[in-house]
């Protein structure tokens, strides 16, 4: 008897020690006005470890708005989000503390660090394990703008606040505390909310907390608010409101989300299946209601639909509405129930989130194609895109990363993840990781350990480590693979068929996994189309062996049905009888890898210059949506102008290594033929070696490059210019440092070529800086000199040029190169000296040092100004400058150069001043894409 009271007091104990929460109560007024809150909160801390604090820490990620130099203003900096940078001071958000003390009203010791969103402070007496700390604070929250993260305070006023409040850390034998680096991933155990709101009459409060109380008196609704258990406070202050609530047999969904295409009674139809289905897979919900806005669709929203305009609907009516509330609901149900580390264990909600939008989908809309109805179209249902699943685009979005070696292991801090791999291919992975698990252990094992895991971890602190743990007690099969050699590296998977022996009945399989890591794979048997076998290895490491019966199988295939994310399928297949292991496919188009076929594509392409004019062709090549390592691409096309057959070849194959600053080397072959002059052709053929280099840290733009190249350029003779060099083979080797940034951009190139008739080393350095006052300081240095020159003397083919490069390695894409007057003449290349001023010497044959400089006057408006001296055999040292008004309307992309003042005096009093205004642009889209890719890569 004793023992049992023993244990029932143990176990009480205990339970009390895990139930027991921080309590926040705050009271908090709306002054619209000046955009603030006042707060007064009051948080009583429960030590819930076994340590003795002295110290209590606390997130104030309101104040990570404050100013452009902290960690959040940086981040925004390194994803090119420039609003934030050009924001007034004045307009930023903050927290202004003006007390902090004990429950005695005797003040605490407190300070902010580097790191401004949080704060340190001291208690009077140390927190002994078990025991509670009950402290006050009052403070004054300006709110941030919503433009940068969707949430602050809008155009009209109203509010929509995620971290307007104080929260304390979690605390786990070390303090889980760092900054707000808009990755939405604030770390709190479940706690208590208490909410006192003091708001103008005419905002309505929306959020996932009960209503305690609401009163008005005079102009001031008082709303109280409570909840239990919450890891979060979101808050809507809308003079408008447009939520409408949707009652299900589980729990109130209140939303804001729309779509004109779907009626009401299909919405609530919808949102009930949904909830329904997050029942059935993980189990109750534990609160009343969940709030769905818009706002948290957009933040995290399912891509590929959120990129179509409104008026394009490829998918059934309904079918996006659903997908959107899926996600969303999806993601709070998880969020909010689920207890992990936000920034170092997230990547179990993410893959969660997603591998149950896959079962969704697999379940209510089992014929879904990727690209909806539009599979149908006749100019698009040849091709494989057209035969995707929906659910195929998961894996194909990481292999955009992967593919271009930068995708990031699950485990990686969310902090440290490229924003694509943070938005997409890092859930995408982990689901399609649960979807490999899911087939590798069959019985439904996986999808039945998420729920009783769900239903016994439910708002408790967790890690993913316990999933695991979990997980191996309900099966026999080894999972250590899956998080060990899946979850926690970045190798990709690959795997071939060695060979295959023939032993009477049976086949003997030999399977190699090509990376360093130690995963099963599942082996097909194939008649035709049929599977007439199938099997699970054991977790490979490198050559495993596997001996099946030969029955009817005619060829052999890994992962046939592609349910590992697997980095190259095109290695599977083995034919057990005949000559090709998979059949060849001509292809009108560029389509979407088809593991099933050798693919070639074919498709009409378009060009011009001044002298072939348009030139029209086919191009023949391998490249897929998805890159490959190994590329060709023969590109014949006929110039209308020159009436002459033209074009260009390549050939290349990029080595990409996962691990260590080298991570990829290319070698190539390419060749070129077209015209340089009216009449006049050249030929050009180089092979190369490039070796890239980069930092640690994917975020990081820091990268390095050395390419080795051979130019050889054969060129029709110019009866016009008998001095020219026709035919010559330039050597060239090439360092490139580069780390471009929004706030500091850098990139330096260290160039040596040598020839027979010459040899010249030159550098080129580039710097822009954005200071703090939004004035922008663009730099350029260039120096070259001749090591040696056997050139004829009044021969500048080959020297430095002052503002117009003769480009004699044909390496620009100049649109009139041999021009001296007219429009194509104005084209202006950045490269060598750099100068927008047609001067005099134009050419240096001996050596030339120059400097470039721009700064803004006004948006995209910049001055201008160039100083160089250059250097010629005959005429010795000269000094020259120009100057004048830069137009910038998109960086390096598009830009109008107006001289004004030069070595020739004030340029707009000199004759033809049209023609001395110079233009860049480019009109290449895979250039332009670089716009958009830097925010994202």
């Amino acid at each position: 008897m004793i023992i049992r009271t023993l244990l029932y007091s143990i176990f009480f104990c205990l339970t009390i020690q895990a139930m027991a929460q921080h309590t926040l109560k705050i009271d908090a007024t709306l002054n619209p006005s000046q955009k603030t809150l006042s707060v007064k909160q009051q948080i009583t801390y429960k030590n819930n470890s076994e340590d003795t604090l002295k110290e209590i820490y606390l997130f104030d990620w309101a104040n990570s708005f404050s100013s452009k130099t902290t960690p959040l203003g940086k981040r925004f900096a390194e994803n090119y989000e420039s609003a934030f940078h050009f924001e007034k001071n004045e307009d930023r958000g903050r927290t202004d503390i003006e007390k902090i003390y004990n429950n005695s009203s005797v003040p605490l010791q407190w300070q902010r660090g580097e790191a401004v969103d949080i704060l340190r402070i001291i208690p009077e007496i140390p927190i002994k394990p078990g025991d509670s700390y009950t402290f006050n604070l009052e403070y004054t929250v300006k709110v941030s703008d919503d433009r940068y993260t969707r949430y602050g305070v809008n155009k009209i006023n109203d509010y929509i606040l995620r971290y307007w409040y104080i929260a304390p850390a979690v605390y786990d034998g070390e303090w889980q505390v760092y900054s707000n680096k808009n990755t939405d991933d604030l770390f709190l155990t479940p706690s208590e909310f208490s909410v006192l709101l003091h708001l103008p009459k005419h905002y309505i409060v929306t959020s996932d907390f009960d209503v305690v109380s609401e009163n008005i008196l005079g102009n001031i609704k008082t709303t109280e608010l409570y909840g239990k258990d919450r890891t979060k406070a979101v808050l809507y202050f809308e003079k408008n409101p447009d939520f409408e609530t949707i009652e299900t047999d589980k729990l109130k969904i209140i939303t804001n989300l729309q779509n004109s295409k779907v009626n009401p009674p299909v919405q609530a139809l919808m949102i009930d299946r949904v909830v329904r289905f997050l029942d059935t897979k993980l189990g109750p919900y534990p609160f009343d209601k969940i709030v769905i806005s818009e706002n948290d669709y957009k933040t995290n929203p399912v891509y590929g639909l959120n990129q179509l305009p409104s008026f394009i609907s490829p998918f059934p009516d309904g079918f996006e509405y659903d997908m959107e509330q899926l996600k969303t609901i999806t993601r709070h149900y998880i969020d909010n129930t689920l207890v992990l580390n936000s920034r170092d264990d997230y990547w179990l909600q993410d893959a969660l989130q997603i591998y149950l939008m896959m079962e969704y989908v697999d379940t209510y809309y089992p014929k879904m194609k990727m690209i909806g109805n539009l599979s149908n179209w006749w100019v698009i249902r040849w091709a494989h895109l057209a035969d995707l699943e929906f659910n195929d685009q998961y894996p194909m979005l990481y292999f955009n990363m992967a593919r271009a070696n930068i995708h990031q292991s699950l485990t990686t801090p969310k902090d440290s993840l490229l924003k694509f791999n943070m938005n997409i291919a890092t859930g995408y992975y982990g689901a399609s990781g649960l979807r490999y698990l899911d087939n590798y252990l069959g019985d439904d094992i996986l999808n039945r350990s998420i729920k009783d895991f769900y239903a016994e971890k439910r708002l408790k602190p967790i890690k993913s480590s316990d999933f695991e743990a979990f997980l191996s007690e309900q099966t026999d099969l080894p999972i250590n693979w899956f998080f060990e050699d899946f979850a926690d590296t970045r190798t990709t998977i690959d795997f071939k068929i060695k060979k295959v022996k023939k032993k009477g009945d049976s086949l003997e399989v030999f399977i190699k996994n090509n990376r360093k890591t130690e995963l099963p794979v599942s082996l097909y048997g194939l008649n035709k189309d049929e599977v007439v076998f199938k099997t699970w290895t054991k977790p490979i490491d490198s050559v495993f062996s596997i001996t099946i019966p030969s029955a009817n199988i005619r060829k052999l295939a890994l992962n046939y049905e592609g349910e590992i994310p697997e980095f190259n399928r095109r290695n599977n297949f083995k034919s057990v009888d005949g000559l090709l292991n998979k059949p060849l496919q001509f292809r009108l188009f560029q389509d979407v890898e088809d593991p099933n076929y050798t693919q070639f594509f074919f498709m009409p392409i378009f060009e011009y210059n001044l002298y072939d004019g348009v030139s029209a062709g086919l191009r023949l090549y391998n490249k897929t949506v998805l890159p490959k390592a190994v590329h060709y691409s023969l590109e014949p096309q006929f110039g209308f102008r020159s009436k002459t057959l033209v074009g260009r070849a390549s050939v290349s194959y990029t080595q990409r290594i996962d691990e260590g600053t080298l991570y990829a080397m290319r070698y190539g072959f390419s060749g070129n033929y077209y015209s340089y002059d009216r009449g006049l052709f050249y030929k050009r053929f180089t092979p190369y070696i490039t070796f890239a280099f980069r930092n640690g840290d994917l975020r990081n733009n820091e990268k390095q490059f050395i390419n080795i190249r051979n130019v050889n350029v054969y060129q029709d003779e110019d009866p016009n210019n008998p001095e020219q060099e026709p035919n010559y083979s330039v050597f060239n080797l090439q360092y490139v440092y580069s780390n471009p940034n929004l706030i500091n951009y850098f990139r330096s190139v260290v160039d040596y070529e040598i020839s027979s008739k010459f040899s010249k080393v030159s550098v080129n350095l580039e710097y822009r800086k954005l200071f703090l006052s939004n004035r922008q300081l663009n730099l350029r240095f260039f120096a070259g000199a001749f090591l040696f020159n056997d050139t004829r003397e009044n021969e500048d083919f080959f020297s430095f040029a002052l503002d117009r490069p003769n480009d004699y390695l044909f390496d620009y894409n100049y649109y009139g190169r041999s021009e001296d007057s007219g429009l194509f003449s104005q084209q202006l290349i950045i490269a060598e000296g750099g100068f927008k001023s047609q001067l005099e010497p134009a050419f240096a044959n001996s050596w030339i040092t120059t400097v470039n400089a721009s700064t803004n006057i006004w948006k995209w408006i910049y001055a201008y100004g160039d100083v160089g001296l250059i250097h010629n055999k005959a005429r010795g040292t000269n000094t020259v400058f120009d100057s004048g008004i830069r137009l910038s309307l998109v960086a390096d992309y598009f830009e109008l150069y107006f001289p004004v003042y030069s070595s020739l005096g004030f340029e707009p009093n000199l004759p033809h001043y049209d023609e001395k205004v110079r233009f860049i642009v480019t009109l290449s889209p895979k250039t332009l894409l670089g716009l958009f890719t830097r925010r994202w890569y």
